[in-house]
């Protein structure tokens, strides 16, 4: 009986650290979109330091903490590995070409769709069933991004090329994380700052970040560290707790964010884009929460 309590313990415990450790991650990304707005240079220069300072961050974290032996696991990993580093430096650029070009509202409802493609690619990848419940959500937030897309084609801050490219962000980010379930017997944590500080020597073939740096190095570093924090939170925080819980922690970034931009800079995100993001997260929350208690 004492052994059955001490394990009961231990498991509230765990679970308790995956639900503080996921959730300060998800606080830490609802920023990422106000520092895109609030520096002032090319979307490309914002986007090397924003990969670069990030990497940087996630590296020295993991060298102190485990070395280099998790280099060699993944290294050793083969094709999730090598698709999970590939897809997660491609989302480095991709978000901030998304919250250049459209509204911050539509940027982070249109990233609430990731479990639905995280569902699609589940099925194509690790033949895992779509069920009823899925299929539901799926046409709900579909017509959702149906409502923000045409919602761009009427505002004066949002556009259908930021759109687009926030649905490639969701994508990339949900076959990035179906990558990880493929390959779970290993953590793939020091692939993101081998993704990011990749990207960042790519874009920096093809822009002059220096200037723009020494006259805001404040904002970027900020921006880089918010993001590598979170990186590092979000890679440890759902080994925890519940996939659906999961989901419900994120949706609070597509609630904050765009909150916090229009409370700092004024930028109203439209009536378009609110009725759309609120099908989006209902949606969502709805079917995470029957999820959940299905669960529990």
């Amino acid at each position: 009986m004492l052994a059955a309590g001490q394990k009961t313990g231990a498991g509230m415990r765990d679970h308790l650290k995956g639900l503080v450790l996921t959730t300060i991650g998800v606080l830490l990304v609802v920023p990422d979109s106000l520092f895109v707005r609030l520096i002032e240079a090319e979307p490309m220069v914002t986007a090397f330091w924003r990969a670069l300072t990030a990497g940087l961050f996630v590296l020295l974290a993991v060298l102190a903490l485990r070395g280099l032996q998790d280099f060699r696991a993944v290294m050793r990993s083969g094709k999730p590995g090598l698709i999970y580093t590939v897809l997660m430096g491609t989302t480095a650029p991709g978000f901030v070409l998304a919250v250049e070009n459209t509204s911050v509202a539509n940027v982070v409802f249109i990233f609430a769709s990731m479990p639905v493609f995280a569902a699609i690619f589940g099925r194509l990848v690790l033949a895992e069933p779509i069920r009823l419940r899925m299929v539901l959500t799926m046409a709900a937030v579909l017509f959702g991004l149906g409502v923000i897309v045409a919602g761009s084609t009427t505002s004066e801050i949002a556009s259908w090329k930021g759109d687009l490219w926030a649905l490639y962000v969701s994508v990339a980010f949900a076959a990035a994380l179906t990558a990880v379930r493929k390959g779970k017997a290993i953590s793939m944590i020091p692939a993101i700052p081998v993704a990011y500080i990749g990207a960042a020597i790519g874009i920096g073939l093809f822009v002059s970040p220096a200037e723009a740096f020494a006259a805001q190095w404040p904002l970027f570093l900020g921006h880089g560290a918010f993001i590598g924090a979170a990186s590092c939170l979000l890679a440890l925080g759902p080994r925890y707790i519940s996939a659906s819980e999961v989901s419900l922690l994120i949706l609070l970034e597509s609630v904050l964010a765009p909150i916090l931009v229009w409370a700092v800079i004024g930028e109203n995100p439209g009536h378009w884009a609110l009725i759309g993001g609120a099908i989006v997260v209902g949606a969502l929350a709805i079917s995470n929460l029957y999820a959940a208690r299905q669960a529990a």
